[in-house]
């Protein structure tokens, strides 16, 4: 290969030598995982009449899938998705995203909590999406999990997924309060979980720590763009502090706030 022209800057010949080296998954796996990620996306969000009219469709693509740790978790949850009553799929839905605390599906809150680096966060995801030629008009924050797994079925892995990875602790944090409250959807946190890179020690420590003492919230004086020093991810504020994350535009609901 003839050398790359001394016009391109350095760091340009650095990541073009690096994306050689990088693994490319084969098109059938990248396809499977961009579905994978989507069908994700589509089981996290609101299930208004549309999605579950849809269910069939949604159980005969999750079971088209190659077996896998995440397609076992889907299953799962695919089972009791397709055998509930639309309104009882609702509150149950309502009754787990959003009115506990614990499980929200807005991720920067596990991140920053209730503090003006939340807002820095959420500006910067969105301008992620835009520079990728994505312009999120759903109604959603750019937080909000189902839109992130969307912004990762069509990005990709690398730049895609780099939310995901970010926000994991908060996905573990996420999947263990479903857990403990018995929810299907357990599973689909589940499966997405396994698509990730496995926690590190850091991480488990992280979670333990930040479930007892939850996320930072604004204090008088305190940098709104810095790292709180007893924080760098979190899960939930105290219940005396706790602001459910708002939407822009809240779907509608059978009963509850978003």
């Amino acid at each position: 290969m003839s050398p790359l022209p001394a016009t391109i800057p350095a760091i340009v010949r650095t990541r073009v030598r690096a994306a050689t080296r990088r693994r490319t998954p084969a098109p059938e796996e990248a396809e499977r995982r961009a579905l994978l990620l989507r069908l994700l996306s589509l089981l996290l969000q609101y299930p208004d009449a549309e999605l579950t009219d849809g269910r069939p469709l949604l159980a005969q693509a999750v079971g088209a899938l190659p077996k896998s740790p995440a397609t076992d978790g889907l299953g799962a949850f695919i089972e009791w998705f397709t055998a509930e009553e639309p309104d009882a799929l609702a509150r149950h839905y309502v009754e787990m995203f959003d009115l506990r605390r614990k499980s929200s599906l807005y991720l920067t809150y596990y991140l920053h909590g209730d503090t003006r680096r939340r807002g820095m966060a959420l500006l910067t995801l969105n301008q992620s999406y835009k520079a990728s030629g994505w312009d999120v008009d759903g109604g959603e924050l750019p937080d909000h999990l189902p839109t992130v797994l969307e912004f990762a079925a069509l990005a990709g892995p690398g730049v895609g997924e780099a939310p995901l990875r970010r926000h994991r602790r908060g996905l573990v944090l996420i999947h263990h309060a479903l857990t403990d409250a018995g929810s299907p959807y357990r599973h689909v946190l589940a499966a997405l979980l396994t698509l990730l890179p496995p926690p590190t020690e850091a991480d488990r420590a992280a979670v333990v720590r930040l479930v007892a003492e939850g996320p930072p919230n604004e204090d008088v004086g305190l940098d709104p763009y810095g790292v709180h020093p007893a924080y760098g991810n979190g899960e939930f504020a105290p219940p005396d502090a706790f602001v459910p994350p708002q939407s822009p535009a809240p779907h509608a609901r059978t009963e509850g706030p978003r």
